[in-house]
């Protein structure tokens, strides 16, 4: 696990913790004005692009947005953006600022471009969100009003790719049920028998499910979220490669090397001498409502 303080140093103020729920502009967000480098975040982030048009990489993905272009990234996840051509308002806030609501935060959609009713419906809450944050910040009530909000907004959001997961085979849930295992436990174990043993199924059916959503295997499915996390800590950290390693879960950094090259293309030493060099998009194009999990890009 990413020690607290490398995912506080990501963000200039996330030390403080003082704010629950915020707004910020994406200048805010990076401590370099230049993006030369991503951001790892530590807090639940809502983009919404208002002008321009441009990119934003998360995970190495290169993202297309433009005015009404919604964005939901997750701590953990690195993100880099290019100000010059693109503004958006940006919500932030600490997971348990949503304790006890009845909202999960995790059905809101990665990448969205709004349109119609739904467009104007969430820009009004973004907007209201951002003015009250402003106006409140230090009114007692303003706590409850923005948690309130926030629900509303993540439960509209949620309503947008209400009908993909009605549609969804069991194929796609059991696919879903592995990831949210890989995510507690990826940094312990690559082997998709303890997976298969813990959510009751053959290794068979898990790979089945990943080649109907991914076309990729379960074992290639649990590897690359491990490189992921690898090239998120190699491009947004300056830990030592080898620790980084051991925090994966590899005892010997040639092990590691051999593993990341392999999954990546390049080696973990390369990879971070080239972080600073933006990807050149398009990388990918975002597939919604349903979306896969994030795959690193090949060098």
């Amino acid at each position: 696990m990413v020690p607290s303080g490398h995912l506080a140093a990501a963000l200039p103020d996330a030390a403080a913790g003082s704010v629950e729920i915020d707004t910020i502009t994406l200048c805010d967000l990076a401590p370099d004005p230049g993006w030369r480098r991503p951001v790892l975040l530590d807090r639940e982030l809502i983009m919404l692009a208002t002008g321009g048009h441009g990119f934003a990489e998360v995970d190495f993905r290169a993202l297309p947005c433009r005015p009404g272009t919604l964005l939901r990234v997750r701590p953990g996840q690195v993100l880099r953006c290019a100000p010059p051509q693109l503004d958006a308002t940006v919500i932030r806030w600490h997971p348990e600022a949503l304790h006890g609501l009845d909202v999960d935060a995790e059905e809101a959609p990665t990448w969205v471009q709004l349109a119609g009713e739904d467009e104007d419906a969430i820009i009004n809450e973004v907007s209201q969100l951002t003015v009250d944050s402003r106006r409140h910040r230090d009114v007692p009530a303003a706590r409850s009003l923005l948690r309130h909000q926030l629900t509303v907004l993540l439960l509209r959001l949620s309503m947008l790719r209400s009908d993909a997961r009605r549609a969804a085979g069991p194929e796609e849930d059991t696919f879903r049920r592995l990831c949210r295992e890989v995510e507690l436990d990826y940094q312990r174990t690559r082997r998709v028998e303890d997976y298969a043993d813990r959510l009751g199924c053959s290794v068979r059916t898990l790979t089945r499910a990943c080649l109907a959503v991914t076309g990729r295997s379960a074992k290639q499915v649990v590897d690359e979220r491990v490189a992921l996390q690898a090239s998120r800590l190699l491009a947004a950290t300056d830990q030592p490669i080898a620790r980084i390693g051991w925090q994966l879960g590899f005892s010997e950094p040639t092990n590691f090397g051999r593993f990341f090259a392999r999954e990546v293309g390049v080696s973990p030493g390369a990879f971070r001498a080239a972080r600073e060099q933006p990807a050149t998009p398009p990388v990918v194009r975002p597939r919604t409502p349903a979306d896969p999990a994030p795959q690193v890009r090949r060098a």
